[in-house]
């Protein structure tokens, strides 16, 4: 769960969206694109537990503000899925309401739990255990100081497109006997999840501009968004409040130029190739559905490919 601000609902953040191959589902971007801003939390989870999980925030946001779909409006909760097939007993759709209620309420700032983890649990990225993934970077004070936050639910590519380093890694690699390097005849590619925080004053429209540049950073890790995988990326900035219903006919925003806005799409771009990598390198072993098993990417062994790379 991501939650933007305390009271997202009253105090929207603007934001953008991108789908760089659509073999995949988050709910709401319609919402998002024609109004430019975000005004509930984002919800990752697996493919088949989309509908629970959509029903546990729109439960929470009810609860939180009891007028909605009533003297207020309704909502189309924003939920990101990738499919957790191979490790996870996904027709079980084992995340209830009450699970969704209770993780938004415990939600909190700080450090970010990575790999093995949360949505991540059951995902599997180039052929290794996947999942969540985080990275940031802070630009310096004369480029504005502003702080670019990644996190993925990594869950796509296959072993011999890996890349760490510009170090062609999955071809290098010894996979394990029992690990396929493709999936099997009706699963899908996998996906990725892609969520940009920024303090930086930017609108919908250049949100929508660094959400695009995430792919980027996906690509230097390798991927070539295959037919059946689906990447989405999400953007949204927390330097202005969106009002709810504002009394007055207008508002004030700030506004970064679009000439300043290179450092952050650098930054994006760095951050999420290092947010994938994170998660391939903090993700632990899982034996599960049917006794399938994926392994973690050793560390040992990355290391020293990329040690006699050099």
């Amino acid at each position: 769960m991501i939650i933007p601000r305390d009271d997202v609902w009253h105090q929207k953040v603007p934001a953008g969206s991108f789908v760089l191959n659509g073999t995949g589902e988050m709910t709401g971007l319609a919402w998002v694109a024609e109004s430019g801003f975000l005004e509930y939390p984002i919800a990752l989870t697996n493919t088949l537990n989309v509908p629970r999980v959509a029903n546990g925030v729109m439960s929470w946001l009810i609860k939180q503000n009891p007028d909605i779909g009533i003297s207020d409006d309704t909502l189309t909760p924003v939920v990101a899925e990738c499919d957790d097939g191979r490790l996870n007993d996904i027709q079980g759709r084992h995340v209830s309401e009450e699970d969704v209620m209770t993780a938004l309420d415990g939600a909190s700032s700080g450090m970010v739990a990575e790999g093995t983890v949360g949505a991540g649990t059951g995902m599997v990225s180039y052929g290794f255990k996947g999942g969540i993934g985080t990275s940031s970077r802070k630009l310096p004070e004369k480029e504005g100081g502003y702080t670019v936050g990644v996190l993925v639910n990594a869950n796509h590519g296959r072993r011999p497109e890996l890349v760490v380093n510009g170090i062609p890694v999955g071809k290098l690699y010894d996979p394990p006997q029992q690990i396929s390097e493709a999936p099997s005849a009706g699963q899908s590619e996998g996906s990725i999840i892609v969520v940009i925080a920024t303090d930086a004053p930017l609108d919908g429209r250049q949100l929508t501009r660094l959400a695009k540049r995430a792919a980027l950073g996906l690509a230097r890790t390798g991927s070539t968004a295959r037919h059946s995988s689906g990447d989405f990326m999400f953007a949204f900035s927390t330097a202005n409040v969106i009002p709810h219903y504002p009394k007055e006919p207008t508002y004030q925003l700030t506004h970064l130029a679009d000439t300043h806005l290179n450092p952050l799409i650098t930054a994006t771009v760095e951050a999420t190739e290092e947010a994938i990598l994170n998660a391939l390198t903090t993700a632990t072993t899982v034996v599960g559905r049917d006794g399938h098993r994926i392994e973690a990417i050793d560390l040992g062994r990355l290391k020293t490919l990329l040690s006699s790379s050099r």
